[in-house]
C-alpha cells in the first residue's frame, strides 16, 4: 500500500496493476490483433487474386510495398498528430480510416488501385501501433513496463496468425472481397467499445495542464486519494541529435544494428507477404499456403518468448539471438525446398518464424536497452525507421526476382542469407560493442 499524497509520475509507476490498466491493456492487445490481421490480409489475398487475372504476381511487390511505405507514413505522421491532441484521438481516427479504406479494397481491380488503396490503409495501420505501445507504457506500472508492453505488442502477430486461420475458411467459401468485409468490420465494430473503455493518457493530460479530464481520468483508475494535487509531470528530456548516436563509441553498435533490423525486416516482410503466392505457384493447397503465414507468425510469438526467457535467465542475449537467426537461416533455406508439399511449407514456416522472426522482435527490445535514457527515444526511432525501408525492400525484391523468373529454391536461398547476415550483426555487437556499453534484460519481445 502506497503511503501519504504522490505526484502523477509516482502514482502511475509504483502503483500495484489494477483492473482498470489490465483492461486498457487488454484493449490496446485487441488492436494491435486487428491491426495485425489487416496488415496481413492482402498477402493472404494475393493468390485469389492473381487467380482471378487481375493482377499478375510480380505486381504484387508494388502493392505490398506500398502498403508498408503507408504504414511508416502513418507512423511519424500520427505521432506528431497524437503528441499535440491526444493518444486516443489519433487511435480513434486511426482506427476509423483503416476500417473504411480496408472496405474499399474488392472495389480495387488494378495493381495499381491496389497499391493506392494499401498505402492509404498503412497510414491507419502504422499509425496505431505507436499510438497502442504509448497508452500500454503509461499505463503500466515501472517495474512491469516493459513486460507488459512486450506482451501487448504480441497481439500483432497473433492478429495475423488469426488472419490467416480466417482466410483458409472465408476465401474458398466467400472469395477474396470477404476478407476485406471482416478485417474492416471489425475495427469499426471495436471503435465504440475503445471510446468508452480507454481513456486518455494521464501523462498527456497532465502535460497539457487539463486538471478536469485529469482527475476524471484518476477517479476512474483509483488514484485520486494518492494524489498530491500536481499536474506537472517531469520535463521531456532535450531533444537529442542523431548524431550523438555515433557519439562516444556508439558507432560501431548503432550501424549494426541497423543493418541487423534491416535485414531482418527484409525477410520478415519478404515471407509473409510472398509465401502464400509462392506456395499456390508450386502447387500447394490454398488452405496451406495462407495457414503457412499464421505458422511463420506463431512461431514468431513463440521464439519471441522463448529467446527473451533465455536471455533474461542467463544473459548474454547477443548470444541467443544470434543463434536463432542462424538456425533461421536454415529454415527459411527448407521453406524453398518444400516443393507442393503442404506439411513441408507448415512446418519450415513455423521454424522460420521461430528462430528468425523471433530473434527479430527481440532485437528491437535489445536495442531499447543498448541505448542510454537520454537517447533512447532517438536510437530505437531510427533503428526502427531503417528496419521499415528494409520491410519496404522485402516485397519490391521479391516481384523483382519472380519477375525474372528466379527457381524457389534460390529465392528462399537467399533470403536465408539475410537471416545470416542479421546473425553476424547481433554476434558482432556482442564481441565487439557491448564491453563498453553493456545491455540489460531485453525482455520478452519486441
Amino acid at each position: 500500500m502506497i503511503q501519504g499524497k504522490l505526484d502523477l509520475e509516482a502514482i502511475v509507476d509504483t502503483s500495484p496493476l489494477k483492473g482498470a490498466q489490465a483492461m486498457i491493456i487488454l484493449l490496446c492487445a485487441l488492436v494491435a490483433m486487428v491491426d495485425g490481421f489487416d496488415t496481413q490480409s492482402i498477402a493472404l489475398a494475393a493468390p485469389a487474386i492473381i487467380a482471378t487475372g487481375a493482377v499478375k504476381a510480380p505486381a504484387f511487390g508494388l502493392v505490398f510495398a506500398a502498403g508498408l511505405f503507408g504504414s511508416l507514413l502513418g507512423a511519424l505522421g500520427l505521432g506528431v498528430v497524437a503528441d499535440r491532441f491526444g493518444r486516443k484521438p489519433a487511435l480513434l481516427t486511426s482506427m476509423l480510416g483503416f476500417g473504411l479504406i480496408t472496405l474499399a479494397t474488392p472495389f480495387a481491380h488494378t495493381a495499381a488501385a491496389l497499391a493506392g488503396i494499401r498505402l492509404a490503409t498503412g497510414l491507419g495501420l502504422g499509425g496505431a501501433l505507436p499510438l497502442i505501445i504509448s497508452l500500454t507504457s503509461e499505463f503500466a506500472p515501472a517495474r512491469l513496463r516493459s513486460t507488459l508492453v512486450s506482451l501487448m505488442f504480441c497481439g500483432f502477430p497473433l492478429g495475423a496468425v488469426i488472419g490467416g486461420v480466417a482466410a483458409a475458411r472465408l476465401i474458398p467459401a466467400f472469395g477474396w472481397p470477404s476478407l476485406f468485409y471482416a478485417g474492416g468490420a471489425i475495427p469499426l465494430l471495436f471503435l465504440p467499445l475503445i471510446a468508452a473503455a480507454v481513456p486518455e493518457s494521464a501523462r498527456f493530460l497532465a502535460q497539457s495542464q487539463d486538471r478536469v479530464r485529469l482527475r476524471r481520468v484518476l477517479d476512474r483508475m483509483g488514484w485520486t486519494p494518492l494524489w498530491n494535487g500536481e499536474v506537472l509531470v517531469a520535463p521531456a528530456p532535450g531533444r537529442s541529435s542523431v548524431a550523438s548516436l555515433f557519439g562516444e563509441g556508439r558507432a560501431l553498435g548503432t550501424l549494426l544494428l541497423w543493418a541487423t533490423l534491416f535485414l531482418s525486416l527484409l525477410l520478415t516482410y519478404f515471407l509473409i507477404n510472398w509465401i502464400p503466392i509462392i506456395a499456390r505457384q508450386s502447387g500447394v493447397g490454398m488452405q496451406s499456403a495462407v495457414l503457412a503465414v499464421s505458422a511463420v507468425n506463431l512461431g514468431a510469438i513463440i521464439g519471441c518468448l522463448a529467446i527473451g526467457r533465455l536471455a533474461d535467465r542467463y544473459g548474454n542475449a547477443t548470444a541467443y539471438i544470434s543463434c536463432a537467426f542462424a538456425l533461421g537461416a536454415v529454415a527459411i533455406m527448407l521453406i524453398g525446398r518444400a516443393g507442393s508439399s503442404g506439411g513441408w511449407l507448415l512446418g519450415a514456416s513455423l521454424c522460420a518464424g521461430v528462430f528468425s522472426l523471433g530473434a527479430q522482435m527481440c532485437t528491437v527490445a535489445f536495442c531499447a536497452s543498448f541505448y542510454e535514457t537520454p537517447l533512447r527515444a532517438t536510437g530505437v526511432g531510427w533503428a526502427i525507421g531503417v528496419g521499415r525501408i528494409g520491410a519496404i525492400v522485402g516485397p519490391l525484391l521479391g516481384g523483382a526476382l519472380l519477375a525474372t523468373g528466379t527457381p524457389v529454391p534460390m529465392l528462399f536461398l537467399l533470403v536465408g542469407l539475410m537471416s545470416v547476415g542479421s546473425a553476424l550483426g547481433v554476434a558482432a555487437i556482442g564481441l565487439r560493442v557491448l564491453k563498453p556499453h553493456p545491455a540489460g534484460s531485453i525482455g520478452h519481445a519486441g
